[in-house]
């Protein structure tokens, strides 16, 4: 909330007509309490969240890290195997009118 100098003017002089001058330095008190306490919490879920991400960091700095080598996977039945490129060199060129077919819907 960016609010200027005008707008804190006027909110202060609505607020003292609706309470009054005895109460609002009460309502100011009262409201100055609730913003601390509001800020001491965010700062302790702040420090918590911080302390958390910490020691995972340090658990995983102290795990050994080993890779897991898997086995190679077959191919599923029925699936083609993917070509080497000696054995897509050795397939004979398209013929022309494959190049040249149209979709049925063109």
């Amino acid at each position: 909330m960016n609010l200027g100098f005008t707008e804190m003017a006027f909110i202060f002089f609505v607020a003292l007509i609706i309470f009054g001058p005895k109460k609002l330095p009460e309502i100011g008190r009262q409201l100055g309490k609730a913003l601390n306490e509001f800020k001491r919490a965010s700062n302790e879920f702040k420090a918590q969240i911080e302390a958390e991400i910490s020691n995972l960091e340090t658990e995983t700095h102290n795990q050994p890290v080993s890779p897991q080598i898997l086995p190679p996977a077959e191919p599923p039945q029925g699936e083609l195997q993917s070509r080497t490129s000696e054995e897509f060199h050795e397939l004979p060129p398209p013929a022309p009118e494959q190049l040249t077919s149209k979709a049925p819907n063109a």
